[in-house]
């Protein structure tokens, strides 16, 4: 079994060449696994791949670990005063706890300093390729990839690199999902993604109109409120705003607990309700639209602060964006509203821009993958993709859980290939299914799971698999 050399560099030397189809030359990397990104979700592939004996090259775009919360790289949708919406024990990785004296919601900078410490403890930037980016994955013959990577930025020579495996961590939350409305490159004010949203500052003493209801766009609604002379506060439909804290405690434990009481949905649903009935009161009354959906029926939005902004006349709630005229901006109901910047909070689509769509089952080519458990393709029993979810708690514990099934499969290719063909097997007749009770049908929901009854189907794959 080859390995990674030091600081990851595959070692020319010792690997053998070969050719692509199209005759190109390839470094054959032996039985070493490619990991793409070294964020949360590709930190502990690297990590459990390893202690499962693999040689691992990951490769990372950006000059530093953490991915999503590390705001100084480009694609970062991190801003100043992000926190964690999850508490710290459903969020953490389950082989290395954040520190006890952290608080419940942990601010930006000390989720990267974790996993700058996971990094160091588990000695993994040795098998990190920083910034260089990833251009093709192809698979060749013998449930083999081969991976094409150069310089980010597109500087210096591609190369190929043909390895045994290939996990997919890139994120989904770094490709702007931008709406179309008429008129919009008429409008003469400033327009945004939240991508590009960092600062309080950018909205200081300026008429704001935040347009989407997700945590991004709550949160930026709060800091106009604060922030902005003027703020209004667009959404399509009535949403659930969860307080972070219930009973005095971070409001997912206690959830937790009702989950793992088995108490039944529309029980925990009529608690929710009785619970938002004597904290904040029937929201309608606020100006806010009455949610056309049941609690848990959309991914939860976990905020203390906004329906206290309206309350105060901070925010003004409005309803869905019409149209764009140069000066001004008309809403479905004909009223026209005068913001000089517009925050569009609406979300992002996941990109796998290396990879054919028909690989992963994305038939109509928009980033949904059509998987099992949300990470493995049929046909491919080479590939995962890790932290392709949006669970209602932390995602570590599931990246983690899901990197272990892999290692473990790909051990036993080796060692019991009956197993991994029975799985394979199990791939292909459980694509596409659902980890969650109903949820609307739009693409902020296209990866949504129950966190207890997705790491529940993970139990019972690893166990079906049996030990390596």
């Amino acid at each position: 079994m080859s390995s990674s050399t030091d600081l990851g560099r595959p070692d020319p030397e010792t690997s053998t060449l070969a050719l692509t189809r199209d005759g190109r030359p390839v470094s054959d990397r032996g039985d070493t696994v490619c990991v793409i990104g070294a964020g949360a979700s590709g930190l502990t592939a690297v990590k459990n791949l390893v202690e499962y004996g693999f040689g691992v090259d990951c490769y990372e775009r950006e000059t530093g670990v953490g991915g999503a919360w590390n705001w100084r790289h480009d694609r970062s949708p991190v801003y100043a005063s992000t926190h964690l919406i999850s508490s710290r024990p459903f969020t953490q990785f389950p082989d290395f706890p954040m520190p006890d004296d952290w608080p419940d919601y942990p601010h930006h900078s000390q989720l990267l300093s974790y996993f700058e410490r996971y990094a160091d403890h588990f000695d993994l930037r040795r098998h990190i390729w920083f910034g260089t980016e990833v251009v093709r994955v192809e698979p060749v013959e013998g449930d083999r990839w081969d991976v094409t990577t150069r310089s980010t930025g597109g500087y210096g020579p591609e190369r190929t690199s043909r390895y045994a495996a290939v996990v997919i961590a890139n994120g989904h939350n770094w490709s702007p999902k931008l709406p179309r409305y008429e008129g919009l490159a008429e409008f003469r004010g400033e327009v945004m993604h939240a991508t590009s949203y960092k600062d309080p500052a950018q909205l200081r003493g300026k008429r704001v109109l935040v347009v989407g209801a997700g945590n991004t766009g709550c949160d930026i609604a709060v800091e106009a409120a604060q922030q902005a002379s003027r703020c209004w506060h667009s959404t399509r439909r009535g949403y659930w705003y969860a307080p972070k804290y219930v009973l005095g405690r971070p409001a997912d434990q206690v959830n937790d607990t009702l989950l793992a009481l088995r108490v039944p949905l529309r029980v925990r649903q009529w608690l929710y309700h009785w619970t938002l009935r004597l904290t904040v009161g029937d929201l309608t009354r606020f100006g806010l639209p009455k949610p056309d959906h049941r609690v848990y029926e959309t991914h939860p939005i976990a905020n203390s602060q906004l329906v206290y902004y309206v309350g105060h006349g901070e925010i003004t709630p409005v309803g869905d964006v019409a149209r764009f005229h140069a000066k001004a901006v008309e809403l479905t109901d004909g009223r026209e509203i005068d913001p000089e910047l517009v925050v569009f909070a609406t979300g992002y689509l996941p990109r796998f821009e290396f990879l054919e769509a028909k690989v992963l089952a994305d038939d109509e080519g928009v980033g949904r993958p059509r998987l099992w458990l949300n990470a493995f393709a049929a046909g491919h029993p080479t590939l995962a993709v890790v932290g392709l979810v949006q669970p209602d708690s932390g995602i570590f514990t599931i990246s983690h859980w899901q990197s272990v099934l892999f290692a473990r499969l790909l051990r036993l290719r080796a060692t019991r290939p009956d197993r991994a063909a029975a799985f394979d097997r199990q791939v292909a007749a459980g694509l596409g299914e659902r980890y969650s009770g109903a949820v609307k049908d739009s693409s902020r929901h296209w990866f949504e799971v129950g966190h207890a009854d997705y790491l529940r189907a993970l139990e019972r794959a690893l166990h079906e698999l049996g030990d390596k």
